[in-house]
């Protein structure tokens, strides 16, 4: 450990750790296998404090700072700088009266939704408990809840934020408005370490939700109709449709593993019975070979998509698309064609709150209501490459179907980078660039999103 790094050490509590320390692999590594940062200096803050020693060490010695808390997306990766982990940063406050918590920057949405549920309340978490809240709401966040409720940044009360100089602040309506308007939409370490925030809950305790299994023989008719069907849903239920690969590996059920499936997916937090009818259309159309569609407590609503919890070598894209027809179809089923690295692709209905709510934000991507994804894993050397290039290949074909913009949250890597020029309406990312020059004038959170003209 050298000198700097030593004196670091002895002013914080949590640890401080360097290549030559028995848990600097470990440590530097998030979920995502196939990205990861290798700093000089780890810092393992255990407060407030700790992140603000961090960041005027940063800029004591002239190096960039990044953040991590559960490691699932990465803007870039990088050497030689100080990455900040805020896993211990773990609080969490509900107020059942006021609807709202206060959520450390180190919990998973596992965490904030058994707190809130435990209150008859609900978070607007993603499809996975396991991504971290806080970097989830700076993106955008889209769950469940969605069409209902709108994205996850659309209910954020305030943020609490170590800026560059060290400063401690509250971003809300009335505090430091302009840096709050950047935070939602800027994404996760661009401006700035957001350590916990407040977030309005919802009265959402039992939904019904679930998927229904169809042979992939029967994917272009399921398409047309699900194309049809979840045109005239309401917004209480959020819905995707979903070409799914499951890899011949013991963690999938036996039934199935190594097979193929086109699968309807969905969650609606309204009345249970006028959901069952919903989803009874879908089974009068044509019985699934699986149906698991049921009642269930919103606190179970992980096991809708079933996302892996384990760290994976994964790597994700995404793209918004200006409407559905069978040359979509047809790209994803050229993707996912076995054999293929190719996970899943997988089309969100979005729309109903996330359009209409026009929060004076930074995220500006509300113009299109389907967002599809593609996933796939590496498990082999090599197969990065070849899945990077299917996923080239699709978004080409699909050039014309494609609406402007981008969905930062399913991005990563330089794909993240190049799409963040883009994300922003020229008007916004000015106004981003302007702040990020008040709040950070030597970049010294230039290892997030690139929010320069």
């Amino acid at each position: 450990m050298t000198t700097t790094a030593a004196s670091l050490a002895d002013r914080i509590e949590g640890a401080v750790i360097t290549p030559d320390d028995p848990t600097y692999e470990t440590a530097r590594q998030g979920w995502n296998l196939l990205f990861s940062h290798r700093p000089a200096v780890i810092v393992d803050a255990a407060s407030i404090d700790d992140v603000v020693a961090a960041v005027r060490y940063a800029a004591q010695v002239g190096a960039k700072l990044a953040v991590q808390a559960t490691g699932h997306g990465f803007a870039t990766t990088t050497e030689d700088v100080v990455l900040v982990l805020t896993r211990n940063l773990d609080s969490i406050m509900v107020d059942a009266e006021a609807r709202t918590a206060t959520v450390g920057a180190g919990l998973t949405w596992g965490s904030v939704l058994e707190a809130a549920q435990a209150v008859g309340l609900a978070p607007l978490l993603g499809s996975s408990p396991d991504v971290g809240a806080v970097a989830y709401t700076l993106g955008g966040g889209f769950g469940w809840l969605g069409r209902r409720y709108g994205l996850s940044l659309d209910h954020v009360l305030s943020f609490t934020v170590v800026l560059a100089d060290g400063s401690v602040v509250e971003a809300s309506e009335r505090s430091n408005p302009d840096l709050f308007w950047a935070l939602r939409g800027g994404g996760p370490g661009s401006l700035g370490v957001v350590v916990d925030m407040t977030i309005e809950l919802f009265p959402v305790t039992d939904v019904y939700g679930g998927n229904l299994f169809y042979p992939l023989e029967d994917a272009r008719g399921v398409f047309d109709f699900y194309t049809r069907w979840s045109a005239g849903l309401p917004e209480e239920m959020t819905t995707s449709f979903v070409i799914m690969n499951f890899p011949p590996m013991d963690i999938v059920p036996a039934p199935l593993q190594g097979k193929s499936f086109a699968i309807v997916r969905g969650c609606h937090s309204g009345d249970l019975e006028e959901a069952a009818g919903l989803v009874d259309q879908f089974r009068a159309w044509r019985q699934p070979a699986i149906d698991m569609f049921r009642p269930m407590s919103f606190s179970q609503s992980a096991t809708i998509a079933s996302d892996p919890a384990d760290p994976l070598p994964a790597l994700s894209s995404a793209r918004w698309l200006s409407g559905l027809d069978g040359d979509v179809l047809d790209a994803i089923l050229e993707v996912t064609a076995q054999p293929s690295p190719v996970l899943f692709a997988e089309i969100r209905h979005v729309g109903g709150a996330v359009v209409r709510h026009q929060v004076g934000a930074a995220y500006s991507s509300r113009h299109a209501d389907r967002l599809l994804q593609v996933v796939g894993v590496a498990f082999d050397p090599g197969l990065e490459a070849e899945l990077a290039a299917r996923q080239a290949r699709m978004w080409q074909r699909l050039e014309p179907k494609l609406a402007p913009g981008g969905y930062l949250n399913f991005l990563e890597g330089e794909e993240r980078r190049i799409a963040a020029r883009e994300a922003f309406d020229p008007a916004t990312r000015a106004r981003l660039a302007t702040i990020k020059r008040t709040v950070d004038p030597d970049d010294l959170f230039g290892v997030g999103l690139d929010l320069t003209v």
